[in-house]
């Protein structure tokens, strides 16, 4: 059964909420990230990727990069703008992006659960990824973004929810891209204790977004065990911060591929060679795919719409069913020669919130020869691959809304 416990956070005071709220270390880079800060001394970027407070010569991973995010933090807390809850509580944070809200339950989950597979994951991991987010959670002794996770819906549980969110909420503003932020508090000793009783109903949690955050809890965590000899279980080094969200909140966007080259191929004898594997209707406007097994292509400043052709679909393998397994089965690979779309320089992944007017932006740059639009995976599709102990390939889902760091802080010890 899955664990899951309230925890003492540090959160900003409501006044500054808004400012300190930011969106997560790996959706924007480091330009992007210092652009994004600009007048904003607060935003929680300074912490998640403090590099933008150094030298842009200093590498990413360089140990003064999680020295300057430690710093930063405790800036933070001795201005008093995060402050430590008195007591261990659960939270409820709240999106809402074009008229649709997702609520998810803030707590701690367990680094135990997540090496004995009752937190299932669905990607790989990079190592050098997984060292980054290791050392800035060693050097900074918290956990400062949360992990995305999923379970499937109990009503009893939805129904809870329903209370909380009835009531005032602590924290309600709008970031500047147009979502919703609300949080409320749940400091009832009796609604914690029935939150927990429910949770413990839960066979699996599922890492929806936030695998190298994963990742990088069960490293520390693991190390902190080995190195305690009165180590209990009880420690918070054992529990990482976490949003906890029924299946049926879930939103998945569509995650895009762009191009850089045919492989040495002409775009004729490409399209010779796809064909065999898709039906080919040229388009007059941009391709957002509206089914499984229906892709679009941008290519030479022209739009298809595929459909992959039926004796490809012929599968029960809870992967290679998946669109962006057979797009890099028998396109990227066999054609294109992109073998690990996870190492490759020849492939760039564009989500779904950027707009097919990305796509062609990229292409029509000469940066990219062509673009393919994908239909989103489904958050069942993602839970049966889980369950089935497979991997999904590189950049398959795309969740939006982003959960903001900075609103809750996990410490260590």
């Amino acid at each position: 059964m899955a664990v899951y416990r309230p925890f003492k956070a540090f959160r900003p005071k409501p006044e500054f909420a808004a400012e300190v709220a930011a969106k997560p270390y790996d959706v924007l880079n480091s330009n992007e990230a210092r652009k994004e800060v600009e007048g904003h001394p607060l935003s929680f970027l300074h912490i998640g990727k403090p590099e933008i407070d150094l030298d842009p010569s200093i590498h990413l991973y360089d140990p003064r990069v999680y020295e300057k995010g430690k710093e930063n933090l405790w800036n933070l807390i001795n201005k008093k703008v995060l402050v430590e809850d008195p007591e261990p509580y659960f939270y409820v944070y709240a999106q809402t992006m074009d008229g649709r809200t997702q609520y998810g339950l803030v707590g701690a989950a367990s680094v135990d659960d997540y090496w004995n597979e009752v937190i299932k994951k669905h990607e790989k991991t990079r190592k050098d990824k997984e060292e980054d987010r290791s050392n800035h959670v060693r050097v900074t002794n918290s956990h400062s973004g949360p992990v995305f996770l999923t379970y499937r819906d109990k009503d009893e549980i939805n129904e809870m929810i329903k209370k909380v969110v009835a009531q005032e909420p602590e924290n309600d503003f709008v970031s500047q891209d147009g979502i919703q932020h609300q949080v409320w508090v749940i400091k009832k000793k009796e609604c914690i204790d029935k939150i927990q009783s429910l949770l413990a109903g839960v066979d699996y949690f599922y890492v929806a977004d936030g695998h190298h955050r994963s990742a990088a809890a069960g490293i520390v965590g693991r190390e902190k065990q080995k190195a305690n000899p009165n180590h209990k279980g009880d420690e918070e080094y054992n529990f990482y911060l976490a949003v906890l969200f029924p299946a049926s909140h879930l939103f998945i966007m569509d995650y895009n591929r762009v191009v850089k080259d045919l492989n040495g191929l002409s775009e004729e004898a490409f399209f010779n060679k796809i064909k065999s594997i898709f039906n080919i209707e040229e388009s007059p406007s941009q391709v957002k795919p509206s089914k499984k097994a229906e892709l679009g292509l941008y290519i030479g400043k022209k739009w298809y719409k595929l459909n992959f052709k039926d004796e490809y679909l012929k599968t029960d393998d809870p992967v290679e069913v998946l669109d962006v397994a057979m797009l890099q089965k028998y396109v990227l690979d066999a054609i294109l020669g992109i073998e690990d779309p996870r190492t490759s320089n020849r492939i760039d992944f564009i989500g779904g919130i950027r707009g097919l007017n990305e796509l062609e932006r990229r292409v029509d740059s000469g940066e990219m020869v062509l673009a393919f639009s994908m239909f989103p995976t489904s958050v069942d599709e993602l839970i049966n691959i889980a369950d089935a102990g497979k991997v999904m390939p590189p950049k398959s889902t795309w969740f939006e809304p982003k959960l903001r760091d900075g609103l809750f802080v996990h410490f260590l010890d």
